[in-house]
């Protein structure tokens, strides 16, 4: 996700002229004036607003009040993701005693892997080894997910192979990420190197990990441009070649759309194995509700179907806020944020389940945005008190 840089003052607001103009354009041209990249010394701790006046839900997702790490998980009323479950990360996969000799038949489908997969999980806190266990087992039965996309990045050594651990002791594949951060230098190459040492190295990485995105929006960013963050995706793809593990590039539509040669957005999207995309509807120039964010949802698709050549979509950065403030303004100032607008984002994913199983690659699959509010105040499915701001129980099956 992406936070508003402090430094950046004439830079953000010439932005938002742009979005005053280009109001009526699709939210693809206008997401990009989102005011949400800033540093982490930056970042404010804001309390989550609470809701006032909704509706009362008519499916899984509803208001709660459920502890964190509690043994009774919200009732879920969706089926396995897979009939099957005799591939990796299905429900009801159970792992090997012993670490596989190779990944043949070893992952689902993409076929499977549609509607909700897990959360974005912020890392830059450098959780513990207990933590990682405690939290992704809650991941896993509590919310029956499939995956985390690492969001952020801890550059102590050896915390991969400590998510590696958590994740197959739990049963929970991982989207890994090469942080680029938010104040430029080269930093991201160590990170890089350190990740594929890592994936080389631990006999059970190519077993969890899914696959490796560049950078959070760094077309956003302009942290690397176009033309070589493509040339970035092909060499670290050889180099992961004997490991069988893809590689992505996770941005929003409009990271791709504002290269100035469309030559080169279009390099990134073939060189790329599958579309990690960033959705975040409040920040579209046309933004009001979460009950209204499909449309321009639907350009977004449309977007990387067009260009995505076929490929397997997943939402990796994906939510609504519960709070504006600080460094989270909309583009447009009826943009409502607060926990019924969060609920409702993802009842709108819900509603529109079957469409989102009907694109190309096997259907979207999705990210929940993120994982706590200490990781990412406004965001997080558990609040700051350790409760869920509102009863979460998405499908992973339509």
């Amino acid at each position: 996700m992406a936070r508003s840089r402090c430094t950046l003052t004439h830079f953000t607001l010439t932005l938002f002229t742009i979005a005053l103009v280009l109001s009526c354009l699709s939210s693809a041209d206008a997401q990009h004036t989102r005011s949400l990249k800033r540093p982490r010394s930056c970042r404010a701790r804001l309390n989550a607003a609470s809701s006032s006046g909704s509706a009362t839900p008519t499916s899984s997702i509803s208001h709660s009040t459920t502890p964190a790490g509690s043994s009774k998980p919200p009732s879920h009323t969706s089926q396995p993701a897979s009939s099957a479950s005799n591939c990796f990360p299905a429900l009801g996969f159970q792992m090997p005693d012993e670490v596989p000799q190779d990944t043949n038949n070893w992952w689902c489908d993409a076929s499977t892997e549609y509607a909700f997969l897990g959360f974005s999980y912020e890392v830059s806190a450098c959780q513990s080894k207990k933590q990682l266990q405690k939290e992704f087992a809650d991941i896993r039965k509590t919310f029956n997910s499939r995956y985390v996309r690492l969001y952020g990045t801890c550059d102590n050594e050896g915390f991969y192979d400590d998510v590696v651990d958590a994740a197959w002791d739990n049963g929970l594949g991982v989207h890994a990420l090469i942080w680029f951060g938010f104040e430029g230098g080269t930093e991201w190459k160590n990170r890089r190197d350190s990740l594929f040492k890592s994936l080389h190295s631990n006999p059970k990485a190519k077993f969890v990990t899914r696959v490796v995105q560049f950078g959070s929006e760094p077309l956003f960013d302009g942290a690397i441009s176009a033309s070589q963050l493509a040339k970035q995706v092909l060499a670290a793809k050889k180099q992961l070649a004997d490991l069988g593990i893809p590689v992505t590039v996770s941005d929003m539509a409009y990271g791709y759309q504002m290269q100035d040669n469309k030559k080169d957005s279009q390099a990134v999207l073939d060189a790329i194995d599958s579309i990690n995309a960033h959705m975040l509807p409040f920040f579209a120039g046309d933004a009001s509700t979460a009950k209204k964010a499909w449309p321009g949802m639907e350009r977004d698709i449309k977007y990387f179907v067009d260009h995505g050549k076929g490929k397997k979509i997943y939402f990796s950065e994906n939510g609504w806020p519960s709070v504006t403030g600080g460094s989270t303004k909309p583009t447009n100032p009826n943009a409502v944020a607060n926990v019924a607008n969060e609920r409702d984002y993802y009842q709108l994913l819900e509603d529109h389940c079957e469409d989102l199983k009907a694109q190309p690659g096997g259907g979207v699959g999705w990210f929940a945005h993120i994982y706590s509010e200490d990781q990412e105040p406004g965001y997080g499915i558990y609040g700051s008190n350790g409760k869920t701001k509102f009863q979460f129980a998405p499908k992973t099956h339509c």
